[in-house]
C-alpha cells in the first residue's frame, strides 16, 4: 500500500504537500486521490472516517494510519528522506522555521482564505453556508499589509526563514497562489518579494506541483 494523499487538486494546502513531497523525492511513493470539496465529498462518511475534521489534505500511511494538518504531514515527509532540510536541522533552525511559517500562515494564507470565503462567492452557496463580508474585506487588508511585511523580511535574506528553501517558503507559495486566485496581486514596488517569487517559481518541485494543480 503506497502513501496516499487525499486532496482537492489545486487547492493551496494540498499544493504545500505536493511541493514538500517533490522536494524530498517521494513522488514515486505517493498516490493522490481527489476529494471534490465543491461537491461535499469531504463530508462523506468514508472520508470522515479517515479524517474526522473533514479537511484536505490528509495522508494515509502504509500501515493505514492517517495524518491530517499540513504541518504534521510535511514534518512526516521531511523525515522520510535525507536530512530534515524543510523543517529544521537543529533546535534553533526548527524554531526559526516554525516561527516564520506560523506567521505566514496566520498573517497571509489564512487571511487570504478568510477574504475568499467571506467576501467573494468562494466555493459557492452549497459550501459557503455562512459569510461575513465585512470580516472578509478586513482580512484582505491584513493580507495586503502582510505582503509589505514579507518584502521587508526578504531585505536581508534569500528565503523566508534564512539562506535555504524551507516549509516557510512552501506556505508562502501557497499563499501567493491563493492570493492570485482571489485577485490579490503582489504590488510591483515590492521588489524583494517579487524576486523571491521568481526564484522559488523556478524550482522543479514548485513547477511540478503547479502543473499538477
Amino acid at each position: 500500500m503506497p502513501l496516499t494523499v487525499y486532496e482537492h487538486t489545486g487547492f493551496p494546502n494540498p499544493l504545500r504537500i505536493r511541493i514538500a513531497a517533490a522536494e524530498k523525492g517521494l513522488q514515486d511513493r505517493i498516490a493522490y486521490r481527489h476529494i471534490d470539496v465543491t461537491k461535499n465529498e469531504h463530508k462523506t462518511q468514508e472520508f470522515l472516517a479517515l479524517n474526522p475534521s473533514g479537511l484536505v489534505p490528509a495522508l494515509q500511511l502504509e500501515d493505514g494510519a492517517v495524518l491530517a494538518e499540513c504541518v504534521a504531514i510535511t514534518d512526516y515527509l521531511d523525515g522520510q528522506s535525507g536530512e530534515a532540510d524543510l523543517t529544521g536541522r537543529d533546535a534553533r533552525d526548527r524554531a526559526v522555521i516554525s516561527m516564520t511559517q506560523k506567521r505566514i500562515e496566520d498573517g497571509f494564507l489564512n487571511a487570504v482564505g478568510t477574504y475568499f470565503h467571506h467576501a467573494t462567492d468562494g466555493l459557492g452557496p452549497d459550501v459557503e453556508i455562512y459569510q461575513n463580508k465585512e470580516w472578509g474585506e478586513k482580512n484582505r487588508e491584513r493580507a495586503e499589509a502582510f505582503l509589505v511585511y514579507l518584502d521587508g523580511l526578504l531585505e536581508d535574506r534569500i528565503y523566508m526563514a534564512g539562506d535555504r528553501f524551507t516549509v516557510a517558503d512552501i506556505i508562502a507559495i501557497a499563499g501567493v497562489v491563493f492570493a492570485g486566485f482571489a485577485e490579490i496581486a503582489i504590488p510591483t514596488n515590492l521588489e524583494n518579494l517579487t524576486a523571491w517569487r521568481d526564484r522559488v517559481w523556478s524550482r522543479p518541485s514548485v513547477t511540478e506541483a503547479l502543473q499538477a494543480a
